[in-house]
C-alpha cells in the first residue's frame, strides 16, 4: 500500500487506525516516523514519505514517534493471510528465528538460499531480515525497559542483543532516547535490582494491541471449552495456559479489554519474550483485519445478520501447531468433554511438569518426541486412533511433517492428508487453527453443518456455492457458524467460582 501515496495521505489525514501496521509515515521536517493514526496534527503531504515497515523507516534514518509509538502497532494483516515466501519469512522473524538461528537458519526453514530470501524480503519490506529482526529486538527491549526494573545489561541480552553497546546504540537511534531516559519517561524511576521473581519465573506485564472491532465471546469461549486440564484454564477473567518455549516453559494470562488484551507473562528465560508475545498474538488472531473480513462476509445474504450482530470475530488459534494437531487427533469422533479427558491423561503421563503459584496449571503439553516414544497400548482409545496419534507424532518428531509458523500451507495439507487416519476434517482444522490459513473450511464439522442448516444452506452443492462466496475468508465464516448455536463455546466463559454448586 505504501506505493499509493494518495491513499496513504488520506489515511493519515483521517487518522484511520485501520491502516496501522499496513504502512508507516516518515515526516521529512522532523525526522520521525509515525503510524497513520498518530494523534498529532498531520504534516503537509509534501513532507510525508511512506515505508512498508518500521525497519525500513529506521534504515532511512527516521526515529520512532514518542506520541503514537509506531513500533507497538499490530502487525500487518497480510502476513497472516498470505502463504508466499515473504509472508512465511515474516511469521518466522516474528517468532524469533533470526535471533536464534540467523538469516541462514531462516533461509533453511524456507527452503531458499540466503541471498534469495534477503532479496525477496527487502524488495517488499524495504529492509532485510536482519534489519527487521533488529526492529523487533528494539521493541522487545522497550517493553522490558518500561515494564520491568531489570538492569539494562540484562535487558540487552534478554532482548537478543549481542552486546550492551549495540543495545544502547539501537535504542538511542530508534527512539531518540537512551534506555535510562525511556525508563524515566515510563515512570520507572531509578534502576531496580531485577524483575519480580516468583521461584524460577520472571514476570512481565504488557498490552497486546489489535485492530477494532474484536468480539471476544466466542474467541475465549472456544478456547476455554476445548481447554486441556493442567495446560489451560479460565481463572479471574483470564485465559491462562502453559507455553512450551525454546529456552524453557512459560505461563501466560490473557484478559480482554476494550482496546487491548492484557498479557501477564511468567517466563523461565527472558530471551523467550519476543516469541512468547508472537505466539500469544497468533493464539488470539490479533493481527487480523476485521473490517475487511466483515465487509466481505456481509455481502453474503446468509451470513449478513450474523456478521452485523457480532462484528470482529476472530479464529481461536494456538501457540503450537504441532500440539494442536495432536489434540485434533485425540478429538476425532468423540465429544469435546471426552477429548479433554484423553488430552488430560496424555498430559499427566508425558507432559513436562511446571509449578504454577496462581492456579491449577501443572504441565506443558508433551512434545511430539515424547508422544512418539509412548507405548501405544497404554493410550485408552481405539486402535485406529492410537495408530494415527503415534504416526503423526513420529512424523512431527522426524520432521517429515512440519507445522511451524513459516510452513507452506499447501505442502502441510498434503503431508497431513498422507498420514493414516488424518481425514479432511482434521486437515482443515489444523490448517485453520494451527497454521492460520484464513480460507480453511472443515465442511464435515458438526458445528459447521448445524450452522449451515440454521441458515437454510442444505446439501453439498449449496455448501460449495456458499464457501465460494466466502473465500478467501472461509475460516472466519466458520467462526460465525460455530457461534450461531446455543452452547458454552459461543459465550464468554464464567469463572468456576461463579458457577452454581452441583
Amino acid at each position: 500500500m505504501h506505493h499509493d501515496a494518495e491513499a496513504c495521505v488520506r489515511a493519515v489525514q483521517a487518522k484511520d487506525a485501520r491502516f496501522d501496521g499496513w504502512f508507516f509515515t516518515a515526516v521529512l521536517t522532523t525526522g520521525i516516523y509515525c503510524r497513520p493514526s498518530c494523534p498529532v496534527v498531520p504534516p503537509k503531504p509534501e513532507n510525508m514519505q511512506f515505508y512498508p515497515s518500521a525497519a525500513a523507516a529506521q534504515l532511512a534514518g527516521f526515529r520512532a514517534c514518542k506520541r503514537c509509538r509506531p513500533d507497538a502497532t499490530p502487525g500487518s494483516p497480510q502476513w497472516c493471510t498470505r502463504a508466499d515466501v515473504t509472508a512465511r519469512a515474516m511469521r518466522l522473524i516474528a517468532d524469533g528465528v533470526v535471533d536464534r538461528e540467523g538469516v541462514g537458519g531462516l533461509a533453511r526453514r524456507l527452503g531458499y538460499s540466503t541471498r534469495q530470501v534477503e532479496r525477496l524480503v527487502t524488495a517488499e519490506l524495504g529492509a532485510g531480515p536482519l534489519a527487521l529482526a533488529r526492529a523487533q529486538r528494539a521493541q522487545t527491549a522497550r517493553t522490558l525497559i518500561e515494564s520491568t526494573t531489570l538492569p539494562m545489561t540484562d535487558v540487552a541480552f534478554a532482548a537478543g542483543f549481542a552486546s550492551l553497546r549495540s543495545f544502547n546504540a539501537t535504542v538511542s537511534e530508534v527512539f531518540a532516547l537512551t534506555p535510562s531516559e525511556l525508563r524515566r519517561r515510563a515512570g520507572g524511576g531509578r534502576r531496580g535490582r531485577g524483575l519480580p521473581v516468583d521461584g524460577t519465573w520472571h514476570h512481565v506485564a504488557l498490552r497486546l494491541p489489535f485492530r477494532r472491532p474484536l468480539h471476544p465471546d466466542s474467541l475465549f469461549g472456544h478456547l476455554v471449552e476445548t481447554r486441556v486440564p493442567g495446560v489451560e484454564e479460565w481463572r479471574g477473567g483470564a485465559f491462562r495456559r502453559v507455553l512450551r518455549l525454546d529456552r524453557g516453559p512459560g505461563i501466560v494470562a490473557l484478559t480482554p479489554a476494550a482496546d487491548h488484551v492484557a498479557a501477564r507473562l511468567r517466563l523461565s528465560d527472558l530471551r523467550d519474550l519476543g516469541s512468547a508475545v508472537a505466539r500469544c498474538r497468533a493464539l488470539l488472531d490479533l493481527d487480523a483485519d476485521p473490517v475487511a473480513i466483515d465487509a466481505h462476509l456481509r455481502e453474503d445474504p446468509h451470513l449478513r445478520h450474523l456478521v452485523e450482530a457480532a462484528p470482529g470475530r476472530r479464529v481461536p488459534r494456538t501457540v503450537d501447531a504441532g500440539e494442536l494437531a495432536l489434540r485434533v487427533v485425540l478429538g476425532q469422533q468423540v465429544s469435546t468433554a471426552a477429548a479433554r479427558t484423553l488430552a488430560a491423561r496424555l498430559v499427566a503421563a508425558h507432559g513436562t511438569p511446571v509449578t504454577d503459584p496462581e492456579g491449577g496449571l501443572t504441565h506443558a503439553f508433551p512434545s511430539p518426541e515424547a508422544v512418539a516414544g509412548t507405548d501405544p497400548q497404554a493410550l485408552a482409545m481405539p486402535h485406529s486412533r492410537r495408530r494415527t496419534l503415534v504416526a503423526l507424532s513420529t512424523a512431527l518428531a522426524a520432521g517429515e511433517v512440519r507445522l511451524g509458523p513459516g510452513e507452506d500451507w499447501a505442502k502441510a495439507r498434503a503431508d497431513l492428508a498422507a498420514l493414516p487416519g488424518i481425514g479432511p476434517w482434521s486437515v482443515e482444522v489444523v490448517l485453520m487453527r494451527g497454521l492460520g490459513d484464513p480460507d480453511a473450511f472443515p465442511a464435515g464439522d458438526l458445528g459447521v453443518r448445524a450452522g449451515l442448516s440454521s441458515l437454510g444452506v442444505a446439501g453439498a452443492a449449496d455448501t460449495r456455492r456458499a464457501r465460494e462466496r466466502w473465500r478467501p475468508w472461509s475460516a472466519y465464516a466458520v467462526q460465525h457458524l460455530w457461534a450461531s448455536g446455543d452452547h458454552a463455546g459461543a459465550r464468554m466463559p464464567r469463572d468456576p467460582a461463579d458457577e452454581p454448586a452441583a
